[in-house]
């Protein structure tokens, strides 16, 4: 496989020529290669995306807009399975995981469609003024180009939130995708420009995050940015999009408590625990890798999760029955992996911790657990992105509260407990832009997704999701017959 870069309507080579190798995580083989695009190929994207918006798309109707995206969706929908395959070899989920995520793909943008259309409907809104003498209107209009940069855990998904609400609004897009998973991001370009998606509207440029990734965080014809990554590298597109003082979204880091109170059921705490944690190989910024459990069912919890966790099937993302694949690269490999060795001298391994002894070759680590986690250490503080989860005892709801809120992240949380009341109690008090009960992890298109502190600036999804496109423009009008007299002495 070798792909290109998708400008102005067109698949093109780099402008250096260049390319760069993606790997199959669980194979550590070659799965193809992709254009490494520098600044100048960032630069002649965001020409084309600046002629397209300039041209006829901003002015396009939100039906015209809708029927466009509900083909994508349509196409989506009808390569779901290669597209899934493609995932899986390039970033090495379990196929079933990345099923999943194609059909939310396809989701999103059949709902930012049904937005699109009721942005038609909905037209301009009237203000009551004081004074009669004028009148007001609002007008939501698209931001202008957008510089999308997404990673590489829910490669066609992450693209998908962004790129699908930005075409709703009448935003023209380039799309940075990872340079660890490329190619579902080029193979959504070929689904645009078969559904008749005008030149320049979507350009996708694929390559590294210094080559091309940072020259669309400063290109002054970008108008607006929106990142999902580390903190780090959100604090970085933060500097740079300051320059031009345009717009920012970022959905960052997390380091998401779940609570499990004395009074939940052990089974279902077990179940969504696993999920909060294991789910994508841990490498999710809303997993659930603190665990505050009361005191009374731990010894209970622990041991009841240590087995299940032994239990997870770990193998290739293709193969049936797969639960747990590898990490998507040598690189978050070792670095997770630094992460373990480090914190066996800090607190205690009770579960995994290593290469599984079937795997001799892929990213592999086994479901990990620590107890008896200090909340000062990085086991505790640090986003890990691994399929690694710290544990800690709680004997009060404040003392689980501090413990849950005390932290430089503030994305998700989860509570489990049979008193509903008390969960619902603790819901409100968790620092988070996400609280689940009962559950973790489940996500919806129609629900606002981002977090605060360290966590990331603005929110995801749900109309929330089509704000982010949107400049509010106020039109006021005098009407008065009279010559309007402020001068007059």
């Amino acid at each position: 496989m070798r792909t290109k870069l998708f400008i102005d309507g067109e698949f093109v080579d780099a402008a250096s020529g260049q390319t760069f190798e993606s790997i199959d995580p669980a194979t550590e083989t070659v799965l193809g290669h992709a254009a490494a695009g520098s600044e100048a190929d960032v630069a002649r994207a965001v020409d084309a995306a600046a002629r397209a918006f300039g041209g006829d798309w901003r002015n396009t109707r939100g039906a015209d807009r809708a029927a466009l995206l509900r083909q994508i969706a349509s196409r989506i929908a009808a390569d779901r399975e290669g597209l899934a395959r493609l995932e899986v070899q390039d970033n090495g989920k379990p196929l079933a995981e990345a099923l999943w995520d194609i059909d939310d793909a396809a989701g999103c943008f059949e709902f930012y469609a049904d937005l699109a259309d009721e942005l038609d409907e909905k037209g301009d809104l009237e203000i009551d003024l004081p004074d009669q003498r004028f009148v007001s209107r609002v007008r939501y209009e698209p931001i202008g180009p957008c510089g999308l940069i997404v990673p590489w855990n829910y490669p066609l998904l992450m693209a998908a939130w962004k790129v699908a609400p930005a075409l709703a609004a009448g935003c023209t897009a380039v799309l940075k995708p990872s340079e660890l998973t490329p190619f579902s991001a080029i193979r959504l370009a070929e689904i645009c420009m078969a559904s008749g998606l005008p030149a320049g509207v979507l350009n996708v440029v694929t390559g590294f995050g210094h080559q091309a990734g940072a020259p669309l965080t400063t290109a002054p014809q970008i108008r607006k940015i929106a990142f999902t990554g580390s903190a780090p590298t959100g604090r970085g597109v933060m500097r740079a999009a300051a320059q031009s003082i345009k717009a920012v979204s970022l959905e960052l880091g997390g380091k998401s408590p779940v609570i499990v109170f004395d009074d939940a059921d052990i089974e279902q705490a077990v179940a969504w625990i696993m999920f909060g944690i294991f789910w994508n190989q841990g490498q999710v910024c809303s997993a659930t890798s603190r665990l505050i459990v009361h005191e009374d069912i731990a010894a209970r919890l622990i041991e009841r999760l240590v087995d299940a966790a032994a239990a997870i099937p770990i193998g290739n993302g293709l193969d049936a029955g797969t639960k747990l694949g590898p990490l998507v690269s040598k690189g978050q490999y070792d670095k997770v992996l630094g992460f373990i060795e480090r914190a066996r001298h800090a607190a205690t391994l009770v579960a995994g911790g290593k290469r599984p002894a079937s795997r001799e070759r892929g990213y592999f680590l086994e479901p990990t657990i620590f107890t008896d986690v200090s909340p000062d250490s990085e086991l505790w503080t640090e986003e890990i992105f691994g399929p690694v989860l710290a544990v800690r005892t709680f004997c009060s709801e404040f003392e689980a509260i501090n413990l849950a809120n005390d932290t430089q992240f503030g994305l998700a949380a989860a509570v489990l407990s049979a008193d509903l009341a008390r969960a619902d109690r603790v819901a409100e008090r968790l620092d988070a832009g996400i609280v689940w009960v009962n559950c973790s992890q489940p996500t919806f298109t129609q629900a606002p997704w981002g977090g605060r502190k360290q966590s990331g600036v603005g929110r995801e999804l749900g109309r929330w999701g089509l704000c982010n496109y949107l400049d509010v423009k106020q039109i006021t009008r005098y009407r008065a017959a009279a010559v309007w007299d402020w001068y007059d002495p």
